[in-house]
């Protein structure tokens, strides 16, 4: 269904042309939502530029655009204000209309879209994502990560493009030949048997390893010819390399599965035998010269501090390959085996020049055509309360299990203290009181949210931006997270069972009576859904999303608050309470829809 910013900003070329003929043609009608909702829902700006470009008074071209515009049966009479902004207000009949189609298309089609189409031009996408090093448990520092290539996975795939969730994990290095030869040490029994290998904290076991490389030059050269096994292929070597690297991703997908994430794991060993492919074939090309005994990429853009050529090196005086290397392979098996058009890099913002030099030297090779889109999503840190990298406080990575953790404890005091004074926020629906709860729902309950909470506050912050972890605040049941709008969508299933009724035999033909300020409202953003979903998954920007859920779940705050808003559950006539409850059903589901793009499950009662 076309979103209706869309369908104004047709009319308003339809008006151009026909009231100015080839002078408005390819005008932008610059339509956007109206900052002060006293003057109308959207706003366009078009009337300057095309009066700048006349030589005429924007105001009079404002009226004559209005004289020329055909929306009688989407507005109330567009207005002229301002300088020349031209503001449009939906007709309540209109936004009915609209959402009884909503209705009637989603019920025809046996799923909720609630207006949002398909592309019509799906593509094959791989999104690199989350990718931890497997030496090490998952920190703090792959959340990022790891919940925006989710939600954007889920994005692309709700619009109906092919997607490869990719993990590429650090499975290869000098790290594993200190872990092997530590392992050794301290347990031997296991390098005969390594299908046995167990460990509940390989954080520890990594740092313990390091500390003795670190102090004894024996342990060093043992890890070093370790290393030197493993990349020779040595059987034994190999097989404990592999039992680490499954233990780890154990480990993973621990945190992955909590977190309800999916992805593939294709680690930069699966690259290793394209590596010497790579760097011959850049060097057949002329791409790829010799500098100072390294392979070098030279691209152009990209130069030192001095002004000096910036090398991109694929090859090491040593012989040996780097992240550059892998990461040139890895693209050319998404190009040519995969057949990804799309390339979507979830990669903090340090990474940017790394990226900045790849997509380049993709380009320059002439991998990748001008049809392929090679997006890098950069995002910033998580930070402390006082502003630093977020750290324990003996300085060392904050295990992301941890952090889990601590939400979910803190989602249970919160809820638990909620339900103490025994109501929900802006409730007027008490609900059940947590000693009807049996113990693993509680459970369940506590885990549901704690984890919505995290994954929600990361989420609704600008990508690129920095921001500080505040357990507190993203548990809170107060304004824009997940609790909170986990909260909104448990009233509105109490809202129905206190009504005695399944919104799914509401039915489908029922007209929506929007008379009351609170209807309207709660309409007009229940209509912006398309718009939203657009916008959201066509920038790859979470936050626009989350922004809208947060503003909807306001919405209905107010069209059921006591004071403020209308009755519902004993509304009458009965045309008027199914109309109501209409609108809760059809608010409901786009919260379950969007927190589910978010990666955010729903429930039925907290």
């Amino acid at each position: 269904m076309t979103p209706l910013i869309e369908v104004l900003e047709e009319r308003v070329r339809r008006a151009l042309a026909s009231r100015f003929g080839e002078a408005g043609a390819n005008i932008d009608p610059v339509m956007r939502r109206a900052q002060d909702e006293r003057f109308g829902d959207y706003q366009s700006n078009c009337a300057m530029g095309l009066g700048k470009r006349l030589g005429r008074n924007p105001r009079d071209v404002a009226e004559d655009i209005i004289s020329a515009l055909d929306v009688a049966d989407l507005c109330e009479p567009p207005t002229c204000a301002g300088p020349g902004f031209i503001n449009f207000r939906f007709k309540p009949s209109a936004l009915s209309d609209r959402l009884l189609g909503i209705v009637a298309e989603d019920h025809a089609a046996g799923e909720d879209r609630l207006g949002a189409d398909r592309t019509a031009h799906p593509e094959i996408v791989a999104v690199d994502m989350s990718s931890p090093n497997l030496a090490k448990e998952m920190h703090v520092g792959h959340l990022r990560s790891t919940v925006i290539g989710d939600c954007v996975s889920r994005l692309l795939e709700f619009q109906g493009h092919t997607v490869y969730r990719i993990n590429h994990v650090g499975d290869w290095g000098t790290q594993f030949g200190m872990l092997v030869a530590y392992l050794g040490r301290t347990k031997p029994e296991l390098l005969q048997n390594p299908d046995d290998l167990e460990i509940a904290d390989l954080e520890a076991f990594y740092v313990e390893a390091k500390a003795v490389f670190d102090r004894d030059p024996e342990f060093a050269a043992e890890s070093r010819k370790a290393v030197v096994a493993l990349q020779g292929g040595d059987p034994i070597t190999r097989k404990i390399w592999k039992a680490f690297c499954a233990e780890s991703l154990r480990h993973c997908h621990q945190i992955y599965q909590r977190l309800d994430v999916t992805l593939e794991d294709r680690g930069e060993s699966f690259y290793n035998d394209r590596l010497a492919g790579v760097v011959r074939t850049l060097r057949d090309q002329g791409l790829a010269v010799e500098s100072d005994g390294a392979v070098c990429v030279f691209l152009d853009g990209f130069q030192t501090r001095d002004g000096q050529p910036l090398p991109m090196i694929i090859q090491k005086s040593d012989g040996g390959y780097n992240y550059s290397t892998t990461d040139l392979a890895a693209m050319q098996h998404r190009l040519d085996e995969l057949g990804a058009t799309i390339f979507v890099y979830v990669v903090g913002v340090t990474q940017k020049l790394h990226l900045e030099q790849l997509f380049a030297a993709t380009r320059k090779a002439n991998w990748a055509t001008d049809a392929v889109r090679l997006i890098h999503l950069a995002f910033g840190s998580m930070l402390g309360k006082d502003g630093r990298p977020f750290k324990t406080r003996q300085g060392g990575t904050i295990k992301l299990k941890d952090l889990l953790d601590e939400a979910v404890i803190r989602a249970r005091k919160v809820i638990d203290d909620q339900r103490t004074r025994g109501s929900t926020p802006d409730s007027s629906v008490p609900e059940t009181k947590s000693s009807t709860f049996t113990s693993a729902q509680i459970d369940h309950i506590a885990e549901t949210v704690g984890i919505a909470a995290v994954k929600y506050f990361d989420l609704c912050h600008s990508l690129g931006s920095d921001y500080k972890f505040d357990v507190d605040s993203m548990c809170s049941l107060d304004g824009n997270t997940a609790p909170y709008l986990l909260y909104a969508y448990t009233r509105i299933q109490g809202i129905g069972r206190k009504a005695g009724i399944d919104f799914n035999t509401i039915p489908t033909d029922i007209r929506l009576v929007l008379e009351h300020d609170t209807e309207i409202r709660l309409a007009k953003s229940l209509c912006r859904w398309p718009e939203v979903f657009r916008q959201s998954a066509g920038e790859l920007r979470p936050n626009v999303l989350t922004d809208y859920l947060y503003e909807l779940s306001k919405s209905f705050s107010l069209f059921y608050d006591r004071a403020r808003g209308v009755r519902v559950v004993d509304a009458r006539p009965e045309s008027t309470r199914l109309s109501r409850l209409r609108l809760c059903d059809l608010t409901a589901r786009t919260l379950r829809l969007g927190l589910g793009l978010l990666g955010i499950q729903t429930l039925e009662r907290m």
